[in-house]
């Protein structure tokens, strides 16, 4: 099974050219409505930005995984974009964020939600796998690496 199976082709941007952390969630918010128009762009910008208040979604070592759930969607979804220049992300160790991966779930996806998150920060935790991202030279080669087939982890 793939292992990031709410991530599409369509889903990876390789670089992305926002200079600031509101300009990336704008851009983030952007190709999500773009494969989600039902939704909205101002709709996911304001979830994803209501969510930075609570405090940054820059995980470290270089990633953000700016999340929210929004009424009207009916399954979660998956964006991941590659930055061509670092952003100050106000990440948790103080390093600009270079990779991002946009998580959206349903209104009431509780638990779903949490396990997809924590399903996404395994993966980008992975020895070797950042490495491997910011060597990759295309969305093909980043969407093979993010949904490749791997022994199943508990969530």
């Amino acid at each position: 099974m793939p292992v990031l199976e709410f991530l599409d082709p369509e889903s990876v941007v390789p670089a992305l050219r926002a200079r600031a952390k509101k300009q990336v969630l704008q851009d983030l918010a952007t190709q999500a409505a773009r494969r989600l128009p039902a939704l909205g762009e101002r709709a996911v910008f304001d979830t994803l930005l209501q969510r930075e208040r609570l405090g940054s979604t820059g995980i470290g070592d270089g990633v953000a995984i700016p999340h929210g759930k929004l009424p009207g969607l009916d399954r979660l979804f998956g964006l991941f974009a590659r930055f061509d220049r670092p952003v100050d992300f106000e990440s948790l160790d103080g390093q600009p964020v270079d990779i991002a991966f946009l998580l959206l779930a349903p209104e009431g996806a509780g638990a779903d939600h949490l396990k997809a998150l924590a399903q996404v920060a395994r993966l980008l935790r992975e020895p070797g796998m950042l490495t491997h991202i910011r060597a990759a030279r295309d969305a093909g080669a980043l969407y093979a690496l993010l949904t490749r087939s791997t022994a199943p982890q508990a969530a």
